[in-house]
């Protein structure tokens, strides 16, 4: 079947490949956002997401559609209305080509999805690295100081280097309160779970992880593109950082 063309279609496809060049797990609504984002910056006017569509179907660029199911139940929202009122944690490995892992873990708060901080190791973490990522967490979110000015639930998974005494009482000191997940249902911490996926499949798949120590150095620049320029559905196809500036 023959699809209609619209002045300018070339134009926009040659944009369309330059993001798919560097971003191809993108889908059209994200490919979408990012030359949008581009046309705000020139004073130009939107593209409607159905014309991205449209010109990605006729040149063979869509993703397949995945056909993955979940089975699990809710088992409640983990989603705030502000930012700062909970910051959910969690740790993936990622695996490299020479056999070697990196092991990571991170803060990202409920509300603007910013990965706040992480850490990351070639030795598996214990909870003296949950402890840095608190501290960490805290300095940057509070301007370098070493308390949060408001109590913050702090969610993870019922792991040891999460209920460790230690990490539990510098949480309390730093204004964090260790909230746990149902024991057996990681699906309740849905967003930390979305985030694993997102870095796994938009930079860990698509780059070339020889060894840790490049995929260490490579993890900086991963996270902020994440905060500076992903387009994230849950925030109006804005980016973290786009979405705090928006809600300042």
């Amino acid at each position: 079947m023959n699809r209609y063309k619209k002045e300018l279609d070339a134009e926009i496809l040659v944009e369309i490949k330059i993001i798919l060049k560097q971003r191809p797990s993108y889908g059209y609504k994200r490919v979408t956002a990012m030359i949008n984002k581009k046309r705000r910056a020139n004073g130009l006017s939107n593209l409607n997401k159905k014309r991205i569509l449209r010109i990605m179907q006729i040149n063979g660029l869509t993703l397949k559609g995945s056909v993955a199911r979940t089975n699990h139940k809710k088992t409640g929202k983990i989603i705030t209305l502000h930012s700062n009122t909970r910051w959910c944690s969690d740790g993936f490995e990622i695996h490299c080509f020479n056999g070697e892992k990196v092991y990571v873990a991170f803060t990202l708060d409920c509300c603007d999805r910013e990965c706040i901080s992480y850490v990351a190791s070639k030795d598996p973490l214990g909870a003296i690295s949950i402890q840095d990522l608190m501290v960490q967490s805290v300095s940057e979110r509070f301007s370098n100081t070493m308390k949060a000015s408001r109590q913050i639930q702090f969610l993870s998974d019922r792991g040891s280097i999460y209920r460790a005494k230690e990490t539990v009482q510098l949480g309390r000191q730093l204004g964090l309160k260790s909230c746990f997940t149902a024991a057996y249902s990681p699906q309740s911490n849905g967003m930390a779970e979305a985030f694993v996926n997102t870095i796994k499949r938009d930079y860990v798949y698509v780059n070339d992880c020889y060894n840790a120590d490049t995929v260490i150095k490579m993890l900086a620049s991963w996270i902020a593109d994440y905060n500076n320029n992903a387009p994230h559905s849950g925030l109006g196809m804005k980016s973290p950082v786009e979405y705090i500036n928006l809600t300042k």
